[in-house]
């Protein structure tokens, strides 16, 4: 195995994938909640069907990584960068960095100005890997989510 990674458009082949690197990540420092279940439950319907994008990383062809821009509700962005779950076994590999990388030039290519994301503290090498791309930490937003401690934004 040459270890070599490709990053894919989402299709419904990935659906398992998609659901799973995510509860993977959130069982293990949180509990999942409602909005998790929504969007890993129907990802066609609640991320692609509104305009929104998932992308999934290929390891030696083989799904170990997954990301998502959803159109964002807030009116100030365009897009959060959202689910992104990277396999334990292919970490460390820098599949994050290029899925991040990947993410934020297809919302520059979907004309996107503003991406949103939502993350916790707790998440360090999530919050440097978001810095590394750009983004920076904004204060006073609201979120769904009760594991949410920090929000970051990138102005594109």
């Amino acid at each position: 195995m040459g270890n070599f990674i490709r990053i894919i458009p989402y299709s419904d082949v990935y659906a398992t994938v998609f659901k799973s690197l995510n509860e993977e990540w959130i069982s293990k420092y949180f509990k999942m909640e409602e909005m998790d279940h929504i969007s890993l439950n129907h990802p066609k319907e609640y991320i692609l069907d509104k305009g929104g994008y998932i992308a999934v990383a290929l390891l030696d062809e083989e799904a170990v990584g997954v990301c998502a821009l959803i159109p964002s509700i807030r009116d100030a962005y365009d897009f959060e960068l959202a689910k992104m779950g990277v396999s334990p076994k292919a970490q460390g590999k820098g599949i994050g960095k290029l899925l991040g990388q990947h993410m934020v030039e297809k919302a520059k290519s979907l004309g996107a100005k503003k991406i949103y994301l939502e993350s916790n503290r707790v998440l360090q090498p999530a919050l440097n890997l978001y810095q590394k791309l750009g983004f920076r930490e904004i204060v006073g937003a609201s979120s769904p989510y009760e594991r949410s401690d920090i929000q970051m934004e990138l102005l594109l």
